[in-house]
């Protein structure tokens, strides 16, 4: 994605907003959670785009707060249009966290979350906290889902509020070991529904 660099000089002369350029990344579609099992973003459904419009997509989640206490926040993909949700993945996780009083800290690999051609749920976030406060934030990358050549590899961070009041800082990272367009991706928590939150859907062009 490039980045335009103004000067006082280029600025004075701009006579309308309508003279800068307009942003490389473009929302496709927002998901409100309201007690929701899952969030499912499948293209041509619900004016979702998940094809080789772009070559890159990012879901931005904001505030997930799962109904039940100590889940996972999970995701998962679908080569027919979300009939199944049974992509095979490879995957690695990796998490920092500190606690509330400052006594405990860490960074750890977390083998319990690793995927080796596993078709099933990958999880992004653990112990997600249900008190009335608690919640995670963060992203995803999915890249060229649409291809239908190359493996498809997505990358992630996530902070979430653990439920022993830790902030811990979730990366993971994988491939959907597929050949096949990737044109829906389902989120969810490992128990009870999505009790809030938001998650929005985002293109990023090559150009």
């Amino acid at each position: 994605m490039a980045l335009v660099k103004y000067n006082n000089n280029s600025l004075s002369s701009v006579t309308s907003a309508a003279s800068f350029p307009a942003g490389a990344m473009t929302l496709i579609k927002t998901l409100t959670a309201s007690s929701s099992a899952t969030l499912s973003f499948v293209h041509g459904s619900s004016d979702v785009v998940l094809d080789s419009t772009y070559p890159i997509y990012v879901f931005k989640f904001i505030s997930l707060h799962p109904a039940t206490d100590n889940v996972l926040f999970q995701f998962n993909m679908s080569v027919d249009s979300g009939s199944n949700y049974n992509v095979a993945k490879t995957t690695t996780h990796f998490d920092a966290l500190h606690n509330e009083e400052g006594s405990a800290s860490g960074l750890t690999y977390r083998t319990g979350n690793d995927l080796a051609q596993g078709t099933g749920f990958k999880t992004l976030v653990e112990e997600v906290g249900g008190d009335n406060d608690q919640n995670c934030s963060g992203e995803m990358f999915l890249f060229n889902p649409s291809s239908t050549t190359f493996i498809k590899h997505f990358t992630s961070r996530i902070n979430n509020t653990r439920r022993s009041n830790y902030s811990a800082d979730h990366y993971s990272a994988g491939y959907g070991n597929t050949a096949s367009a990737v044109d829906a991706v389902q989120f969810k928590m490992s128990s009870g529904n999505i009790d809030a939150g938001t998650i929005k859907l985002y293109g990023i062009k090559d150009s």
